[in-house]
């Protein structure tokens, strides 16, 4: 029996997300994951990969660790099998906020993640809207950051916002949220600048806004909402200076703790 040229794996952590790959793609999508009684990952029951072209399909989506493992023993299981070439599809990228020294003694944590998964047999790396597009010169291999835009901005479209701002809680999504109202159609920008605590997890404080909202709907842009702090402050410093309207357009949806909680309890709509 002739195998297809292209072979796609998944581990734990999104199969919906691979499976839905697979359907589009009409290729059979092996989930060779299992573990031991005390946690281990193990990795058994691949098919025939000798001279294809893998895709592993695994975001680093919590738990974090776990799937970080799994996607890295599956690369070297996939390299050891004579894959052709090794893609790691890698939607949400886990470690990536961790991508400078901000501290003395502290590690490059997504440098140091990234080069594991090279390490590991990784011929490219796959990504959508990573953290910070500086972290794809952390390796030699190609890195391929997609962008959701594609997806967002017309589901923005329809909502046919007429008099609107976009929005970025973070200095650092600048070039973010002005791709998105280029896209949008407006030259309207806003940056909500906030000040955070280097020696606290998800710590944050809003203290300042460039750009006027007022009267105006606003369209929050940003990559990830994990705890919500971030964006929450955001959202209540931009509608404390007089939005109507607050819309929040993320990438990769965490939702750790209590943050759809406090997302339905805020004044985003």
């Amino acid at each position: 029996m002739e195998h297809s040229a292209i072979a796609l794996i998944s581990g734990t952590s999104n199969p919906v997300l691979a499976g839905k790959i697979g359907d589009i793609l009409s290729i059979e999508v092996a989930n060779p994951i299992t573990r031991f009684v005390d946690g281990e990952v193990r990795v058994k029951g691949l098919p025939n990969l000798r001279g294809r072209a893998v895709f592993i399909i695994q975001p680093t989506a919590p738990p974090v660790n776990d799937s970080v493992m799994e996607l890295v023993l599956m690369i070297d299981a996939v390299r050891r099998a004579s894959a052709k070439e090794i893609t790691a599809v890698i939607p949400y990228f886990g470690y990536a906020r961790q991508d400078r020294k901000e501290l003395p003694r502290v590690p490059i944590s997504a440098s140091v993640v990234a080069n594991i998964i090279v390490a590991a047999g990784a011929n490219r790396i796959l990504t959508v809207d990573v953290h910070t597009e500086q972290s794809q010169g952390f390796v030699q291999c190609p890195w391929d950051n997609l962008y959701a835009s594609y997806v967002l901005v017309p589901t923005m479209k329809k909502k046919k916002l007429k008099d609107f701002v976009v929005a970025t809680p973070d200095k650092g999504g600048m070039p973010r949220a002005a791709g998105y109202a280029r896209l949008l159609g407006t030259q309207n920008l806003a940056l909500v600048y906030k000040q955070r605590d280097i020696h606290m997890n998800d710590s944050m404080t809003a203290y300042g806004m460039i750009g006027d909202v007022k009267g105006k709907d606003v369209v929050v842009v940003d990559d990830m909402l994990d705890s919500g702090g971030t964006l929450m402050n955001a959202i209540e410093h931009i509608a404390d200076n007089g939005a109507k309207d607050i819309y929040a357009l993320i990438s990769h949806g965490l939702f750790s703790g209590d943050c759809l909680k406090r997302l339905s309890a805020s004044r985003v709509k």
